[in-house]
């Protein structure tokens, strides 16, 4: 099983590509079932999330090319997807691939939609709470769908289409949005959906239904209206930049100090978090070419956040936040208030030195003068790349290990940070 190896105290000088955001491309990729057509997804990163997906739809009959790089592309670009669903052959999908990643189940409302039934698995993912799926199927009943849950499988049948209502969700929820969203578009009649989720990646997957002849209006809102249509053509949509990895880096050069210049990154995606660093002390600053972070010798200081739904603090950035916040001069606050049990990454960074208590949904982080390598080991996504910004900093050497789930999320992380002057690398076997 691959490690990544560390060894801390390099400031990071120089860019960082940013990637195509993972959580836009794969609703991007699970919108292709709506069409018979050809739908191009462009600079879609290459993570095993992505891989994962192509395995998924491809049970559905989905044939899915990608293109090679072409005469005049963009360094370091996404790859370009061209996925055809123009034969659904099989309506259902099954455990052993749809138990590896949550955002897969997603595949329901867009099956449902399209071919009046579907038979998903109870989704897997990473283990950061419960993260039910009750809201989703809710959405799916209230357009008309009829659901039974059998064997661990979720079966949903509309034999004579959905049809427009209103959904009104009893809080903030992506995953049900993202469904909702998708299957109103080929429902009959007017949809509203209330309390919608107000993510980037929502939009972008909107404007991309948009493109291939859905009406929808509000996007960005949370109240979103879809006009159904009868069917749904091919377009040819970009994935938007990832904040998640754009506010990652960020931390990471806050963490090191130096100056680092995020590529193509867009700071309206992550306004709140950039705030949070101006907070602690970091230098940002927007530029034509993407986001400049820089931090002078004057240290990390203490800040008190709070989880909040798009456009607040993102959930995806606390851990990064707690690594940075472990050497900052003071006491810190960070509550999370969107998933339980995502706290998993503190007793890790325990092992490096950091002073963290737990008191419920609130972590109290007492910064300290020095971290110092250690063997840790990856719990989920975003606690592993926490483990990668603290070693950065940390004395001596740092190995991370069960690193797979750092590959599920962040294209080539080692390459983009040793290309800074980072001392890290990837140990297989």
């Amino acid at each position: 099983m691959d490690r990544i190896r560390i060894v801390g105290g390099h400031k990071l000088h120089g860019a960082i590509p940013i990637s195509g955001a993972k959580n836009a491309a794969l609703p991007l990729m699970i919108a292709s079932l709506l069409t018979e057509d050809t739908l191009t997804l462009e600079n879609v990163p290459r993570l095993a999330d992505v891989i994962q997906l192509q395995r998924i739809l491809g049970n559905h009959g989905v044939d899915i090319t990608v293109q090679g790089k072409q005469p005049g592309d963009v360094a370091n670009r996404g790859a370009t997807l061209h996925i055809s669903a123009a034969r659904i052959v099989d309506t259902t999908a099954p455990y052993d691939l749809v138990s590896r990643m949550r955002a897969s189940f997603w595949v329901f409302g867009p099956l449902v939609a399209r071919m009046g039934e579907a038979k998903v698995s109870m989704p897997g993912g990473c283990a950061i709470g419960t993260r039910p799926v009750d809201l989703l199927i809710m959405a799916l009943e209230r357009l008309g769908a009829e659901i039974e849950i059998e064997g661990g499988y979720v079966i949903a049948r509309a034999r004579k289409g959905l049809r427009g209502a209103e959904i009104v969700f009893p809080k903030v929820t992506v995953g049900g949005t993202h469904t909702a969203l998708m299957a109103a578009t080929l429902a009959r009649g007017t949809t509203v959906i209330e309390n919608a989720a107000r993510e980037p990646e929502i939009v972008d997957v909107g404007e991309c239904l948009v493109k291939m002849g859905a009406k929808i209006s509000g996007l960005g809102t949370s109240r979103i209206v879809v006009e159904g249509v009868s069917r749904l053509g091919g377009a040819r949509h970009s994935v938007l930049p990832d904040r998640i990895e754009t506010g990652t880096y960020a931390m990471a050069a806050a963490m090191t100090g130096g100056d680092v210049l995020l590529e193509g990154a867009r700071p309206e995606l992550l306004q709140a978090a950039l705030d949070v660093l101006v907070q602690a002390g970091a230098e940002v600053s927007s530029t034509n070419e993407g986001i400049r972070i820089a931090r002078n010798g004057a240290g990390i200081a203490p800040v008190e956040v709070t989880t909040q739904p798009f456009p607040g603090f993102p959930t995806d950035l606390q851990a990064q936040l707690m690594a940075l916040m472990t050497r900052a001069k003071g006491t810190s606050h960070i509550t999370e208030t969107i998933f339980e049990n995502r706290f998993m990454h503190v007793q890790e960074l325990a092992r490096l030195g950091a002073h963290i208590h737990l008191d419920g949904e609130t972590a109290t982080i007492e910064g300290v003068e020095r971290l110092k390598g250690a063997p840790v080991m990856a719990t989920d996504l975003r606690a592993s790349v926490s483990l990668v910004i603290a070693a950065l900093a940390a004395e001596g050497e740092t190995m991370v290990n069960r690193v797979y789930h750092l590959d599920r999320g962040f294209e080539r992380l080692e390459e983009k940070l040793s290309g800074c002057g980072a001392e890290i690398s990837r140990i297989s076997g």
